[in-house]
């Protein structure tokens, strides 16, 4: 067996392997079903979740977009079947993570291209502690560097089965696996209000800028007072017209201050005009991507092995995930709230919004607007252009004709959008501190420098 270097084993503990920890408690680690037991063909729009590798994140399993079979596929395959308690890997690509299934997963299929690991009933063997041990950078460390293939990582149920394990007294296991699990909890929470932060910036600028609402609500407002009163005055045509956009705009909530309603009401046209991709404002033109974004030059790409688990410096990459490790040095791009930037993904499209520091590594594209705030910019063209086929989507993206409104009211929502920025990245900064000190509670541990009692 080959241990993990970086950690010293107590006295008091016990190390084994996985495979042998579910070998003496009656549990399994079995490979998830191959293509030619579940075709593209049996996944259904509406049935059983199957979890693949990209539903796979430390924390929870991510069930955005996520793959449905039929009851009888699942009763067909059902020694795939997921539990409570289990641990998914992925077989291929991002190996090193793995997941813990909930009782809100129980029953859930485990997908093509993943791999299970049930820890028996037999025993008095956490769990939530073993996926809090596989979960630690070190080992995850240790299973990428014993992963097979020279393209692309793979995993096997034999490199699982000898994955050392190191096994504390049963009250240290409860210790530790509930620290994990109320740090988790407290970074799915930051990450909840992240979200929602984000769908509020995406509903405005979808109602602003996608629906044209104000615009229409000015002339829904002027069509209905004309309707009821042929003679109505300039004034009071315009009137209504404010007001109707002043409602539109406010319908985003207590966010929009309420003296500033009326100025933003006044930014929008009261008419909508025909253009290439449909009618839009009047005043407004259709662009296209390359001229309302700069692309910024690296001068450093860093590769998994030149990063670390933390840092103070964020390296992203192209995969969904976004965040490659971390670096020690100076940062390549100086994000900040007043200068925020984003990178596109050539081969896989992902884009990520930063207001702090970063550096990128293969295939990353860091971009910051141009004659358009950033902030305006990201939202603006982020969903342009769609994932094909893992290749080089630059040249289509740059192409992709968008609207774009008056300067000055761009400038708008991106001094609304920098509030709910600066936000997301105290709460980013606090789960990087959370994580910190989440992954350094095991070592310590290990080392003697904490001490349980």
């Amino acid at each position: 067996m080959s241990e993990i270097t970086s950690f010293v084993c107590p006295a008091s503990w016990k190390i084994t392997t996985l495979g042998q920890i579910c070998k003496e408690t009656g549990g399994s680690i079995q490979t998830g079903p191959f293509g030619s037991q579940l075709h593209a063909s049996d996944y259904v729009e509406d049935g059983i979740p199957s979890v693949m590798p990209k539903n796979i994140s430390i924390e929870k399993i991510l069930d955005d977009d996520i793959a449905r079979v039929s009851v009888d596929d699942v009763n067909r395959l059902s020694k795939h079947k997921l539990q409570m308690g289990d641990i998914v890997y992925s077989r291929r690509g991002d190996v090193e993570k793995c997941v813990l299934v909930s009782e809100k997963e129980d029953g859930w299929l485990c997908g093509t291209g993943c791999i299970k690991v049930r820890i028996g009933p037999v025993g008095d063997i956490s769990a939530k502690y073993i996926h809090a041990f596989l979960s630690h950078p070190e080992v995850r460390r240790w299973i990428s560097q014993h992963a097979v293939g020279a393209t692309m990582p793979n995993l096997n149920t034999s490199i699982l089965s000898s994955v050392p394990v190191y096994l504390p007294p049963k009250e240290l296991q409860s210790f530790i696996a509930n620290s994990w699990f109320g740090f988790n909890q407290k970074l799915l929470v930051n990450a909840g209000i992240n979200n929602t932060l984000e769908n509020i910036a995406q509903a405005i600028f979808k109602s602003w800028f996608v629906d044209f609402e104000p615009t229409k609500a000015k002339i829904a407002a002027r069509e209905a007072l004309l309707a009821e009163n042929p003679a109505a005055t300039p004034e009071k045509i315009a009137t209504a017209e404010q007001q109707a956009a002043i409602q539109a705009i406010a319908g985003a909530g207590d966010i929009i201050p309420t003296e500033q309603l009326q100025t933003i009401a006044d930014l929008f046209p009261g008419q909508l005009v025909p253009s290439e991709l449909g009618e839009i404002p009047e005043g407004w033109r259709v662009d296209k991507v390359e001229n309302v974004i700069t692309r910024l030059k690296p001068k450093q790409r860093y590769t998994k092995k030149q990063v670390e688990p933390h840092g103070n410096v964020p390296v992203f990459e192209q995969g969904a995930g976004v965040l490659l490790g971390y670096q020690n040095g100076t940062a390549g791009f100086k994000a900040s709230p007043e200068r925020p930037m984003f990178i596109f993904g050539d081969h896989t499209c992902v884009t990520h919004l930063s207001c702090e520091p970063f550096d990128i590594s293969a295939n990353v594209i860091p971009i910051e607007g141009c004659d358009f705030p950033t902030l305006w910019v990201y939202q603006a063209v982020k969903d342009l252009q769609k994932f094909q086929e893992y290749r080089r989507h630059w040249s289509e993206f740059i192409i992709k004709q968008l609207v774009t409104p008056a300067a000055e009211l761009a400038e708008v929502y991106s001094k609304l959008a920098t509030d709910f920025v600066k936000m997301k990245e105290s709460n980013v900064s606090e789960s990087s501190v959370l994580i910190q000190v989440r992954d350094s509670l095991l070592p310590k541990l290990l080392s003697g420098e904490l001490e349980f009692n």
